[in-house]
């Protein structure tokens, strides 16, 4: 668990006790933007989900872990998911759930650790990033730990009424 630990935050696995935490994150409307959700999640199927998370990414092609700051509180969730270990990629997803611990560097960590462990014990050759246009608190969080803008699809996503567009960033372990 070394590599999923900084100097403020841990990555753990998904516990049953996350049940409370993860749904409120799922049915959380402010999110659903990002998350592409339109419908709420009951507590059975967060349930369901968590019984579940405990399988191996190369059966699943996901892995969801909880980012705890170093009091042991949870304060968001990182994703890797489309895992595709023949072409050695992932993409990555990250949250910090609660808006009063953005901008004390939890997510930069968070990323940097995920990012490492992508490399390092999962030999990806590379992981990108989905970020809607508009969104600049990702887009330099992203650009921060080296991921270049390599694309930008017009008008992909459609969330309250307008088209956004979405940006696609790239980090290639050299």
């Amino acid at each position: 668990m070394l590599s999923l630990k900084g100097d403020k935050i841990y990555l753990r696995a998904l516990e049953p006790e996350d049940l409370d935490f993860v749904h409120a994150v799922e049915n959380n409307e402010e999110f659903w933007e990002v998350s592409a959700t339109q419908t709420p999640y009951s507590r059975f199927m967060i349930k369901q989900y968590l019984e579940n998370a405990h399988r191996d990414i190369y059966d699943v092609k996901q892995l969801r872990l909880v980012i705890c700051d170093l009091k042991d509180k949870e304060v968001g969730l990182i994703d890797i998911f489309d895992f595709e270990p023949k072409d050695r990629r992932a993409a990555l997803g990250i949250l910090i759930a609660d808006a009063s611990e953005r901008g004390k560097g939890y997510g930069a960590e968070a990323l940097e650790l995920i990012c490492n462990y992508c490399f390092k014990h999962l030999a990806m050759h590379q992981i990108y990033a989905n970020i809607t246009g508009g969104n600049e608190t990702s887009v330099k969080l992203f650009e921060n730990l080296g991921f270049e803008k390599v694309g930008v699809k017009k008008d992909w996503t459609y969330f309250e009424g307008r088209f956004k567009d979405e940006i696609l960033y790239q980090l290639i372990n050299k």
